[in-house]
């Protein structure tokens, strides 16, 4: 059975100055991050596939970002593999006081429900972020984040201080709201003076954060209810294609009804199955 040794072996392996290989070679921290990206979102593709042989394959792409990011810390002495391990140790059973012994010996009360487990873990995340310095409620959110999750976790930070609405009604009216300025921007004519695509791009801002926000209110996650949309809209236009080979002329040769026509007779066949 293989264990992360051997792992840690083969990374250093690649990484040998004088008999690695020359693409690992040339990699820096910087290099890799569109790759480790990739791999998590092939990760996230395979479980919403239920692809479950393809899992581990894909989580070992995942975990190889992992050694040689710590691989490239070793090299620079500021890091290695052991020492992210017991970072996440140390982080893991701090804030699970309700399940691990902490510094005192001591197991704080058992937690019953989640709702209690939520406020426990925003105390800790908030001393977390007192001592590390940060002030704002809004310190330490990754920039890089997919821009649909950081405004879900934009808007659940400040929800967590009281800066939210209790009702929907009001999360829905801000929609309508925002689509009605953004038409309003669009409903300029280019040759006005007040016409700017910045600001229709500005207005499409915020009515996509308002959208955002009706998701977080229904404990939807938009960003994962976004990747299920766009999958869907591409299978059935895949069966709009197929009825288009059908038919014997090009897609380009048909209206936008006959398109429409398909599009409805692909949902059918879906409902039938």
């Amino acid at each position: 059975m293989a264990n992360i040794q051997s792992l840690l072996d083969i990374m250093a392996q690649l990484r040998d100055p004088k008999t690695g290989c020359p693409w690992d070679l040339a990699q820096d921290f910087a290099t890799i991050v569109p790759f480790t990206l990739e791999e998590a979102y092939e990760v996230v593709d395979t479980i919403e596939r239920r692809a479950w042989q393809e899992l581990p394959d894909e989580l070992g792409d995942l975990l190889f970002q992992v050694v040689f990011y710590c691989q490239l810390g070793q090299e620079q002495g500021m890091f290695d593999f052991a020492t992210v391990v017991e970072r996440i140790s140390d982080k893991l059973t701090r804030r699970h006081p309700h399940v691990f012994a902490q510094a005192d010996g001591k197991i704080s009360d058992p937690i019953t429900n989640t709702q209690e487990l939520s406020l426990a873990w925003d105390t800790l995340k908030a001393n977390e972020r007192q001592q590390k310095q940060l002030h704002s409620t809004l310190d330490d959110i990754p920039q890089a984040l997919p821009a649909l999750s950081r405004a879900r976790k934009i808007q659940h930070r400040v929800a967590k201080v009281g800066f939210d609405w209790a009702e929907l009604e009001p999360v829905v009216a801000k929609i309508h709201e925002e689509i009605d300025e953004v038409l309003v921007e669009v409903n300029k004519l280019p040759n006005d003076a007040d016409y700017s695509k910045d600001k229709v791009q500005d207005e499409m801002g915020d009515l996509l954060f308002a959208v955002v926000n009706l998701a977080r209110h229904l404990k939807v996650d938009p960003e994962q209810a976004l990747r299920q949309a766009n999958t869907k809209f591409e299978r059935r236009f895949r069966g709009v294609e197929q009825y288009v080979a059908g038919s014997g002329k090009a897609i380009e040769q048909h209206t936008l009804t006959e398109l429409d026509g398909y599009w409805d007779k692909v949902k059918q066949d879906e409902k039938a199955n």
